[in-house]
């Protein structure tokens, strides 16, 4: 094996495909890195067996088809540090140490077996769909921080986003049990499927999809598994087996009391009244009657902290407790000036929404759930 290739290519595609390598205690060959010559090209990846990551980069020379498989980590921190310059690989057919040169530096590094490597699915022929991907990956943002992280459950349908595709348009749902996000994306004839993929896969997806300019991403299925292609990286991860709840049941249906009013507003009186909050409620209550809007929190180790905001449109008394923590991480990532949250009464679950004529949320609702306090 023999190439040449930049440092500063060679370094996003280490960096792309070591998103997915695996842990040296439970298979120590996952620890490492594969190298492909294909072409002209290097293609570069790695896998966990929940999810694996392909990305081809191109190289200044090579020698006939080869590969060979170095520790993943060990790569990052060389190419962290090397200057930007060409780097030369080189790897005699019989050794196993492959010599990396950039400038003045030279690196010997061992070789891993490349029988032991998994043998990884290739994405098939057609795709799936195609989707923007601006609009996916904002459906990714507004709906993965409402899953629940594996430590914190042993409900594993918690911790995926549920993707259903329609004809008309996929929707994107994550919950955790006390509050749910919920992002529609329109489509035209679109296929049908649903997908329940881990909340944390789609999230470094969506971190991988930030550094590359392509407008659309493809997404490819077989079997148990789900390709997401573009600009040379292929994504893979395994589709989850868990039953997901019914929705339908916990979106609200009756909310005739709307509080329409700044989204800068409310979450910075949040954010002040989250200070004062008790610490295993985390509650604020909110109180609103005519167009005035009265936020409080206490707790007997902090104090208190009581905000008046103004509502644009007047509503009939009511009051009701939310966890802060909820509402703000919705809030943050939502670019509406004006937001609606709709209330029935102090025990059923609020739904908030983007108010006004801004495209950047449409599609996104979020519902949480009230905290029940003697008030």
């Amino acid at each position: 094996m023999q190439f040449t290739c930049s440092r500063k290519d060679l370094s996003f595609g280490i960096k792309t495909a070591g998103r997915a390598l695996g842990s040296a205690s439970t298979m120590p060959i996952l620890a490492g890195m594969r190298l492909d010559i294909q072409g002209d090209n290097l293609i570069l990846q790695a896998t966990d067996l929940e999810r694996s990551i392909r990305c081809r980069i191109p190289l200044a020379g090579a020698t006939e088809p080869s590969s060979t498989i170095l520790n993943g980590d060990v790569l990052n921190r060389i190419v962290a540090v090397l200057p930007d310059d060409t780097v030369n690989f080189q790897k005699a057919a019989e050794s196993n140490k492959v010599e990396v040169l950039c400038g003045g530096t030279t690196f010997d590094l061992l070789t891993l077996p490349l029988e032991d490597y998994p043998q990884l699915s290739d994405k098939p022929e057609t795709p799936f769909i195609k989707l923007n991907k601006a609009l996916f990956q904002r459906g990714i943002d507004l709906t993965t921080f409402s899953a629940l992280n594996t430590k914190e459950t042993s409900r594993l349908s918690l911790t995926g986003v549920h993707m259903t595709f329609k004809s008309d348009g996929v929707r994107m749902v994550s919950t955790n049990g006390y509050r749910l996000s919920l992002y529609d994306m329109a489509l035209t004839n679109g296929p049908e499927g649903e997908f329940l993929v881990d909340a944390n896969a789609l999230r470094d997806l969506s971190g991988i999809m930030s550094q590359i300019d392509a407008e659309e991403i493809e997404v490819y299925q077989e079997n148990s598994q789900l390709f997401f292609h573009t600009d040379g990286i292929t994504y893979m991860v395994r589709v989850m087996e868990e039953e997901y709840p019914d929705i339908d049941r916990v979106i609200p249906k009756e909310t005739p009391i709307g509080l329409n009013m700044s989204r800068h507003a409310f979450l910075a009186a949040l954010q002040r009244a989250q200070i004062t909050t008790a610490e295993e409620s985390g509650a604020v209550v909110v109180q609103a009657q005519g167009e005035q809007l009265h936020l409080s929190s206490s707790s007997s180790e902090k104090g208190e902290t009581e905000e008046n905001l103004s509502l644009t449109k007047a509503v009939d008394e009511i009051k009701v407790s939310f966890r802060a923590e909820f509402l703000i991480d919705a809030l943050k990532r939502m670019n509406s000036d004006e937001i609606n949250l709709w209330l029935k009464d102090s025990e059923s679950a609020g739904l908030l929404e983007p108010s006004g004529d801004s495209n950047e949320d449409h599609g996104f609702v979020y519902v949480c759930m009230p905290i029940r306090l003697d008030m």
